[in-house]
Order: C-alpha cells, then sequence, then structure tokens
C-alpha cells in the first residue's frame, strides 16, 4: 500500500501543477498533459527557473515591506541532505503598521562556519536586497564559538562595523544547553541517557531494522483494535520510529524518551529477536549490543527513570516551546521559568 502511494506521488513540483489545474481551468489548459506541443515545463531547469522566479518576487516584496525601517538579523547555519552546508537569514523589523514581522530572506550555501565567510555572505545577500549593514539594531545567533566570540564571532565583526547591531543570545538554546549540562550532573540521569541511546541506536541503526518494528506495530495496534482497547479514527494510531536524541537540543531527548515509551513492546521484540538470530547476517557484536538493550529494556531503574523524565521533561518542553513564540517579552520569560520551577 505505501508503495504504491510512493509511486503514484511524481513529486512535490508535478504535484503542486496537478493541485493548481483542478482549481484553475486556464492552468490545467496549459501544463502537464494538456500542454500544447512539449511545453510541458517539468524538466528540472525550466522548475529550478520557476522557482527562483518565485523566490526572486518574494524577496522583493519583503524589500518594499521592510521600506527604510531598522532591521534585526537572525541567522542558523546546518547541513542539508546532500551534507552542503546551508545559512538560514531571517530579518526582523517593525512595518509601517507598527507590527514586528519576520521574514526568511534567503537560504545561503557557505563553504565553511567560519565567523569571517557567513558575514561576507550575509552582507552580499544585504547588497543584494540593497539592504544598509548601519540600520542593523540586533543580531540573534545560538552560543556557537564562531557565532557568539568575543573578539573573532560573528556578533563581534557586525558590531565593529555597525555598533547599534547588539547581539541577543538565543533564549531558548540557552534553555537547552542549561539543561543538557544539569542533567550530566545527576549521575544516573546522565547514565540513563546514555542507555536511552544505546537502545535507540540498536533498533534505528538499519532500514531493516525500522521494517520490523513498523511490522510489530501493525500488529500490535490491530490486536487493540480487536480487544477495543485502542481508540480509532482519522490520523490516529500513526506508524512512527524512534526518535535519537541530539546533544545540543534539550527537546530531542523529550521526543526520543516518548517516542520509544510508544514504542516500548515493538522495539523490545525488534532487540529480542536480534540478540537471538544466530547466522542470519547479524554479527556477533551486533547481537551482543541487542542483548546489552534487551537487559536494559528489562531493568526497573531504566523504565522507572524513563517514565521519571517523560514526566519532568514534558513541563520543560513546553516552556522551550513558549520562549521560541514571537510575541514573548522578558517579563513573560521570567514569570515563565518561575512557573516551570515550581511545576517541577
Amino acid at each position: 500500500m505505501m508503495r504504491a502511494l510512493i509511486q503514484k506521488n511524481q513529486g512535490n513540483f508535478l504535484e503542486m501543477m496537478k493541485l493548481l489545474g483542478s482549481y484553475d481551468k486556464k492552468v490545467n489548459a496549459m501544463v502537464l498533459g494538456n500542454a500544447p506541443g512539449n511545453a510541458k515545463y517539468t524538466s528540472p531547469e525550466v522548475q529550478k527557473e520557476i522557482l527562483h522566479i518565485i523566490a526572486t518576487n518574494m524577496q522583493i516584496s519583503i524589500r518594499r515591506e521592510i521600506g527604510d525601517a531598522k532591521f534585526c538579523l537572525i541567522v542558523d547555519e546546518a547541513q542539508d541532505e546532500s551534507k552542503r552546508e546551508q545559512m538560514a537569514l531571517v530579518v526582523r523589523f517593525v512595518d509601517a503598521d507598527g507590527f514586528m514581522r519576520e521574514r526568511f530572506l534567503d537560504p545561503v550555501h557557505v563553504l565553511d562556519t567560519t565567523a569571517t565567510t557567513l558575514k561576507q555572505e550575509i552582507c552580499s545577500v544585504l547588497f543584494d536586497q540593497r539592504l544598509d549593514v548601519q540600520n542593523i539594531r540586533g543580531q540573534g545567533y545560538d552560543g556557537a564559538s564562531n557565532m557568539r566570540g568575543e573578539w573573532n564571532g560573528l556578533q563581534r565583526k557586525f558590531t565593529e562595523e555597525c555598533p547599534y547591531a547588539y547581539y541577543v543570545y538565543c533564549f531558548a538554546h540557552q534553555l537547552q544547553l542549561a539543561l543538557v549540562a544539569a542533567s550530566k550532573e545527576v549521575t544516573k540521569v546522565h547514565n540513563f541517557f546514555e542507555h536511552l541511546a544505546i537502545v535507540v541506536n540498536a533498533v534505528a541503526s538499519s532500514c531493516k531494522r525500522n521494517d520490523e518494528l513498523r511490522a510489530n506495530q501493525v500488529i500490535e495496534i490491530q490486536k487493540l483494535v480487536e480487544l477495543n482497547e485502542l481508540e480509532t479514527g482519522s490520523g490516529a494510531n500513526q506508524i512512527g520510529a524512534l526518535q535519537r536524541p541530539c546533544e545540543t537540543r534539550w527537546s530531542s531527548h523529550f521526543s526520543s524518551i516518548c517516542s520509544l515509551l510508544k514504542l516500548y513492546k515493538a522495539a523490545f521484540l525488534v532487540l529480542k529477536d536480534i540478540a537471538s538470530s544466530k547466522g542470519t547476517g547479524t554479527s556477533p557484536l551486533g547481537r551482543a549490543k541487542a542483548a546489552g538493550a534487551v537487559k536494559l529494556m528489562m531493568s526497573f531503574d531504566f523504565v522507572f527513570i524513563l517514565h521519571l523524565m517523560q514526566e519532568l521533561m514534558g513541563i520543560t518542553d513546553f516552556l522551550c516551546k513558549k520562549l521560541q513564540q514571537k510575541s514573548q517579552d522578558i517579563v513573560n520569560v521570567m514569570h515563565d521559568v518561575a512557573t516551570t520551577k515550581e511545576l517541577i
């Protein structure tokens, strides 16, 4: 069933054209199967050109919206699926009606993540959009040394050129790092996250094991439905996968815990099968790791801390999400932090 759906999906661009054609007769008459001659506009080069035109028009619209207003920069970088380093550039400003706006201005491929390279690429984008560096009134980055460095960081380089470009360390990122560091100070909690990574990696390390996990989920859901112990409905009981925790993202630890609790039995059966599967292509080391993960999942301490951390991290996760809301100010943030401490 899943394979049939994937085969029917011809890609985002073609599916979008089909959707537009179903709503607009003129579009439907000019694209895809109805297109005159060979002008279907579906080649990769034409698709990229169309997307480039759309992006250019969006940037022109954003530039008009900014006008002569002062603005702030919000920048972060990450690797994409092809392992290329990409920098996301967002501008924050007050529009002509007095409302605070945030606009995604441009994704930029960078050769490296040094402060000098990032500044050159940002200045290039600002120059193309006719935005003056002297109008920068704030910089929002994470706490990486290349971003917040006091002498050679990105924020310092912009401050040297524009003294009013004040740097603000992302509140949410500060909280993420503080919680990760604090958890490591508690030996049992630190060990728990080490054990959690062992269990998750043992199951999610291959496509075959993920397929076995999904198959076990389907069997478990069917049994519960037959026993009327599981509610059914649109969007309910979705087949999922185990989430790996990220070292610098506390919310990913919470997602990892919730995914394991939801798929506990299915994951346990996969690991048990790997640990006992001699001569089936699984290496002795793989079987040993799976056996160790099975032992962990059967221990009282692991299960107890798993449920305990779900309760505690549900509270801190709520705070993390509130810190990322656009409407937050420092007074509300301090109140939210105090409330979170009381709940904990």
